[in-house]
This record gives C-alpha cells, structure tokens and sequence, in this order.
C-alpha cells in the first residue's frame, strides 16, 4: 500500500532532520502537529542536498546531485519517488503547489557550492543566499499560511529577510570550516588572511537589518507556525549577539555554540513574551 510507503517516507525525513539538528528539530516539535510533517519534509530534502555537497568528498558529488536533480522532478511529476526523502518532499511540493522555480533556485545554490570558493560581488552573494536559504523559508511559508497566495505574497519579504539573517549567521559562525576545509568565502570582499574588526562589524550591521525586518513578519504569521518561528529567530539572534562579543580574531579560530542551558533560557524568555504579545525586535 502507497500509504504505509508515504509513512515511512515521512519517519524517515524526521529522522534526518533529528539526527542532523536537534535545534531545529526542537523548535520544529513547536509547530502544529498539522503542519510539523510537512516541514519535516522540506528539511529532510533540503539537509540531503546540502550533504551531498558539503560532505560526500570521496563520492563523485557532481554526479550525485545530477541524478539527484532528476529524480526529485521524476517524483514531483509522477506523485513517487523510491527515495524515501524524495517521495516525502515530493508530497508536501504537490500538497501546497510550492513553485518550482523555489526549488530550482535551491539546487542552483546547491550546483555552486559544487564549483564557486569565493563569491567576489554582492550579486553573487545575495543569488546564493536566497537560493540556499530565503526560498527554503519561502517554501515553509506556502505550508505555514495553507497555499494561500494573499498572505503568501503578504509575508514573502519577511521570510526572505529571516531566511537572510539565518544563513549569514551561519556563514560568520562557520568561517573557520568553510574556509579551511570547504575553501569557500561566502562573504564578499572579506580577506580572510586578514579578517578584522571593521569587517565583521559590516557583516553584523547587514545581520541585524535583516532581523530588524524579519520580526515584522513573524508577529503576522498563522499560529500554527508563529511562536516556533519566533524561537527560531531568538535563538539565531542569540548567537549573533555571541558573536558580536567575541573578537574577530577569535571568530576564525573557533566555531561559536550556544550551550544547553542557554538554549533554555532563550525558551524560557521566548515563551512569556510570546504569552504577552510581546513579540517585538531585540
């Protein structure tokens, strides 16, 4: 039976994104049980694309991701896929018509990885970001709001701009990694034989923009979605504040966490804001 297929389709992406992210599998538990498979799938997708280029170094990587490609538009056409995380994305793609060309901008962000080390022109850089990250938000939006174009077309900035200030915090926690054993530099002009004050400082001036205009957003978001968003955005906004206090020297030395407790505390805090309606920028 197809179902008991689909089932284990949806046990296995939960399962990738439980090993691979107890954060965002935490946060994503938060969401309601409506709507918490769908992006469980989406993540899944997303997370076996991302491994591909990142880690399969001994694999020929160009190649699969190729078939990769081809399989997952084989699934969406045909309503399958024998690829478990496949045919489970491909379910939640022809659930809410996510649009293809969403998809298509993360793969050509995945296919850059793939070639590009150094991105040298804003252009560039803001192209891979919203490909690698602002349609992956996108996509969750379309499940957050049901399909709905209005508040999809209403919210799209904001879900950009969140997308934005999650995966530039990602680039400036991991600076170290990618540089010495990716050899990418996402960050354009960032030399970093020579990473300094004043350019991390224009990197979490650009971060805290993006953040300043995600909230907007989040605070008009269904609710089924919106509080564990909001955990999201406060825990990322923790580790920019982390950031901001550890010097650049020591940013490329070391890859910057936010412990256990702290991530407590970050809940705690998150939760009574949220019942007091006081969700706002920080």
């Amino acid at each position: 039976m197809k179902s008991i297929f689909d089932k284990v389709s949806n046990d296995s992406s939960k399962v990738v994104i439980k090993r691979y992210s107890t954060s965002f599998y935490f946060s994503s538990n938060l969401l309601s049980k409506s709507i918490r498979q769908d992006i469980f799938n989406i993540y899944g997708f997303v997370r076996l694309a991302d491994e591909i280029v990142d880690t399969f170094h001994e694999f020929p990587k160009k190649e699969l991701l190729s078939e990769f490609e081809k399989e997952l538009w084989r699934s969406i056409d045909n309503g399958i896929s024998l690829n478990p995380i496949l045919n489970s994305f491909q379910l939640t793609v022809n659930k809410y018509s996510i649009p293809k060309n969403l998809i298509s901008s993360f793969l050509d962000s995945m296919k850059m990885d793939l070639e590009k080390k150094e991105y040298d022109t804003i252009e560039e850089y803001k192209k891979y970001i919203y490909g690698s990250a602002d349609v992956v938000g996108l996509m969750c939006l379309k499940v957050f709001v049901d399909g709905s174009e209005e508040k999809y077309n209403e919210l799209s900035p904001f879900a950009i701009s969140l997308g934005s200030a999650f995966q530039k915090v990602n680039f400036l926690r991991d600076l170290k990694d990618d540089s010495k054993i990716l050899n990418r530099v996402y960050f354009p002009n960032v030399d970093m034989n020579n990473f300094n004050e004043e350019s991390k400082k224009e990197i979490i001036i650009e971060i805290e923009e993006d953040f300043r205009n995600a909230i907007k957003g989040i605070v008009k978001l269904p609710k089924n979605s919106r509080f564990a968003v909001y955990i999201a955005y406060r825990y990322y906004f923790k580790l920019l504040k982390k950031l901001k206090r550890i010097s650049s020297e020591n940013i490329v030395k070391k890859r910057v966490r936010i412990h256990n407790f702290q991530k407590f505390v970050v809940i705690a805090r998150s939760y009574v804001k949220y019942q007091l309606n006081l969700i706002q920028w920080i």
